[in-house]
């Protein structure tokens, strides 16, 4: 497979082997033990990923405190969002994945996709250097951060419901979960507990996200 399709909707100059690699998941390198999976790229991805969003929150919005800065950075690069992008440049079908992920909805998991995405930022880092990682990070995001409204949709849902709990006078909400499935396609829901009663439910494909969706029920039917 080339990537020049993908090369030019990204805007960059990466290789198709830096492209493979960083596709790459770990149920296809099992499967082709001559492959190396993503893991190592997304990690580095990640940093690369923090720095320019925090310089950019940082450089956009010289009004907010430290707390408010870490709440949008910290929704900005949350699994959900990171997903959101990768669907945006239609990521998914370029995975290489094993068979049985691929047969059981891999290349349409948030998780996955959201770490192709750093993945993708480390593989960017190493083969064309620091500024051209930092440009696509905003051209990933460019979409996103023009919204208006995003940080309202997106912004720590958990954390605020904590305080609205707290401003209510109850003690801390308390998550339960539960999941079902095989390992490989696990779904999780989760039930957030308020003085022992439940107000909200959610589901996810990973804790993070049911525990998100459980708090976005949570606040809505308080603050209804």
């Amino acid at each position: 497979m080339t990537y020049q399709e993908l090369r030019d909707e990204l805007g960059v100059s990466l290789s198709d082997v830096a492209f493979e690699h960083a596709l790459t998941h770990r149920s296809y390198a099992y499967e082709h033990p001559e492959a190396e999976n993503y893991e190592r790229l997304e990690f580095l991805g990640d940093t690369v990923l923090g720095r320019q969003i925090t310089h950019w929150l940082f450089l956009e919005y010289p009004e907010l405190d430290e707390g408010e800065l870490a709440k949008r950075r910290a929704s900005l690069v949350s699994a959900p969002a990171l997903a959101e992008i990768a669907r945006q440049f239609g990521l998914g079908k370029y995975l290489r994945l094993g068979v049985g992920e691929d047969q059981t909805g891999g290349r349409t998991k948030e998780s996955i996709l959201a770490d192709v995405v750093e993945a993708i930022l480390g593989a960017t880092f190493l083969e064309s250097g620091n500024d051209a990682a930092n440009a696509l990070v905003m051209r990933m995001f460019e979409k996103t951060l023009a919204s208006s409204d995003w940080f309202s949709k997106h912004f720590d849902t958990k954390s605020a419901l904590q305080e609205l709990v707290s401003r209510l006078g109850h003690p801390a909400p308390f998550y339960r979960l539960h999941s079902k499935g095989p390992d490989h396609e696990k779904v999780f829901t989760a039930e957030v507990l308020v003085s022992d009663k439940v107000v909200g439910v959610g589901k996810g494909s990973s804790k993070k996200a049911a525990e998100i969706e459980a708090a976005r029920a949570a606040l809505e039917k308080l603050n209804a």
